[in-house]
């Protein structure tokens, strides 16, 4: 599956591990285009990645929510794969869970190459309350996002469309798709999405 990535010239075939940030000052330099990928804790952010890029071990999956405690960094073609810390019920203590979301929002709010998030959801459990203030604070910072409903397969044919259209309408104005790593659900809806925003080379 890379390989056939790779050959078609994509550039999240070719992705491969940068850097785990713990902290602002440990970020690669702002000078290219980078995609972030949000989510509550235990959303799939780390299966979306491998899926998207066609990779088995790309990014660690864990079935403890919270595992991801740093911002890590992958570059892709011209460009970056970001994939921030889980928000909601991570594990761990108020004083790491505080200090990951400083660093999260410094990021979001100081980052010049972000050209949007993907913000995935659990299609079983959208739209949660951690999920509306993440889409109020970059709507407040004019953040594109673009939405993944994972574990679309966890659902039948009926509750995935009803919830499918019931999450478009309640954000109009960012894209929202059904999404399933390992049912290969969405996965070139995705891609499209995420590779237009990597070739976006206009600096901010």
């Amino acid at each position: 599956m890379q390989d056939e990535q790779a050959r078609s010239g994509r550039p999240l075939a070719g992705a491969t591990f940068i850097a785990s940030a713990p902290r602002a000052g440990a970020f690669p330099p702002d000078d290219r285009p980078e995609v972030a990928f949000a989510g509550r804790s235990n959303a799939g952010k780390s299966s979306a990645l491998n899926t998207l890029c066609g990779q088995r071990k790309l990014a660690r999956t864990s079935k403890t929510p919270g595992r991801t405690q740093a911002i890590n960094f992958f570059a892709a073609g011209d460009g970056r794969l970001v994939d921030l810390p889980g928000y909601g019920f991570a594990r761990v203590p108020p004083k790491v869970r505080a200090a990951w979301q400083g660093l999260v929002e410094g990021y979001l709010a100081r980052r010049a190459g972000l050209r949007g998030v993907v913000l995935l959801m659990d299609a079983r459990h959208p739209l949660t309350t951690f999920d509306r203030q993440l889409l109020d604070w970059g709507a407040a910072r004019s953040l594109p996002f673009h939405v993944l409903l994972t574990k679309a397969d966890k659902l039948g044919h009926g509750a995935r469309t009803a919830t499918l259209r019931d999450v478009a309408r309640a954000l109009p104005e960012h894209g929202v798709q059904l999404f399933s790593a390992t049912h290969r659900i969405g996965l070139d809806e995705a891609r499209a999405r995420i590779e237009a925003w990597l070739e976006d080379n206009d600096c901010k």
